[in-house]
């Protein structure tokens, strides 16, 4: 199959799509019609001889054999559109629109509250933020970026180490008035303490108790009568005296200096769960992801 002009424009016309998460925005991003977009794409269809979207009236995703082609296209333009950057002056122009999917704890937490000076200094951009608890496709659901808690399994995205957050085990002064105070991590074996379960986005079970001292390291299976998936819940409950929990210490620094919350094992201070920017693979991610992810390196968590 030979290349002409006819396949690049489509190809563009692909990537915008995928960027966009729509047809109409495409046409809007490239100043064309949503028919001439359809056409773009029909024809593209028809040269690789494969349906690249499926269509329903609510969205557009890419199909399997849509992903690949898109795997193997996406670092061709990314390049071609940085050496127009470059030829044009504008490689470090930030501008254009940007999707990210973020973890939704710490989008509330720690992204949210910072937004307002990293808009102020690129102002011809535009960041669209999903907050969900679970990764999915980036390149079929067009996310620029995707900002994750964990270690991220192996897959074809970039994946940046941005900071560790250390993991505490806490409960409410109420708890331990009515049920006492483990005396040691073990103890936490003990079917008396209720001990509320977070669940794992990628594996769907709770995730496992650990607690580490240097080189020790304890793993315990837990047992509790509740089971969640959302930070602040895990907060509340454990706030109001349900039972013993274990979270990252982001944002418990004024409960622990008011008194609402008591760090059960402060002698096991070295647990800790990384935070990861994930991205398409890329030769050289383009400018506003750059961007970002300087911005992110520089967010003070404590």
């Amino acid at each position: 199959m030979g290349f002409d002009g006819r396949l690049a424009g489509g190809m563009g016309v692909l990537a915008a799509v995928v960027d966009t998460g729509s047809f109409i925005r495409a046409a809007e991003v490239l100043d064309m019609s949503q028919s001439g977009v359809s056409r773009a794409i029909a024809r593209l269809e028809t040269r690789l001889g494969v349906r690249l979207f499926d269509r329903s009236t609510r969205s557009v995703k890419l199909t399997d054999e849509g992903r690949r082609f898109y795997e193997q296209i996406a670092p061709l333009l990314a390049g071609m559109e940085e050496a127009a950057s470059m030829a044009s002056g504008a490689v470090l122009q930030v501008r254009g629109r940007m999707r990210i999917n973020v973890d939704p704890f710490f989008s509330r937490l720690m992204l949210a509250p910072r937004l307002g000076g990293f808009l102020a200094a690129y102002p011809e951009l535009e960041l669209d933020i999903v907050t969900r608890d679970q990764l999915g496709d980036m390149v079929a659901d067009g996310y620029d970026l995707g900002l994750r808690f964990g270690h991220p399994p192996s897959s074809s995205l970039v994946a940046r180490h941005l900071f560790s957050a250390r993991m505490v085990t806490v409960a409410a002064p109420v708890y331990i008035q009515r049920h006492g105070r483990p005396r040691a991590p073990e103890d936490l074996r003990d079917a008396r303490w209720n001990c509320l379960q977070f669940r794992d986005p990628q594996t769907g079970k709770p995730f496992p108790w650990e607690f580490v001292r240097g080189a020790e390291t304890v793993a315990l299976e837990t047992r509790g009568n509740l089971t969640m998936n959302d930070a602040g819940t895990l907060h509340a409950t454990c706030l109001a005296g349900i039972g013993i929990a274990q979270m990252m210490d982001l944002g418990l620094d004024h409960w622990f200096a008011d008194g609402s919350l008591v760090n059960l094992f402060p002698d096991w201070p070295d647990e800790q769960f990384p935070l990861y920017a994930l991205y398409p693979s890329r030769h050289l991610p383009p400018a506003k992801v750059r961007a970002f992810l300087d911005f992110l390196r520089n967010i003070n968590v404590y």
